[in-house]
């Protein structure tokens, strides 16, 4: 019986012990997905801040585009319906 009691100390001590490890890997892991969450977000968010303004102009340029398209589009549309000669 006494060395069934001693076999279980011997077992709470190292469950004890583990537990303790068990926490500092979690704490561990937990500091090493934060710094990895921090540094994605400053990556993604400094990529933005340097393709914004880029991609506003390209915005823009295509919006100029598509109205002289459009504009293009219907006049050629009413030239036909007139019924006169294209221009050669």
């Amino acid at each position: 019986m006494l060395s069934l009691e001693a076999r279980l100390k011997a077992l709470q001590r190292q469950l004890t012990a583990l537990k303790a490890q068990a926490g500092k890997a979690r704490g561990r892991a937990q500091t090493r997905a934060k710094r990895v969450e921090r540094k994605t977000r400053v990556t993604i968010e400094r990529a933005v801040r340097t393709l914004e303004p880029n991609v506003r102009a390209a915005v823009a340029e295509v919006t100029l585009i598509a109205r002289g398209v459009r504009a293009g589009v219907s006049a050629g549309a009413a030239a036909y319906r007139e019924g006169r000669p294209p221009k050669s």
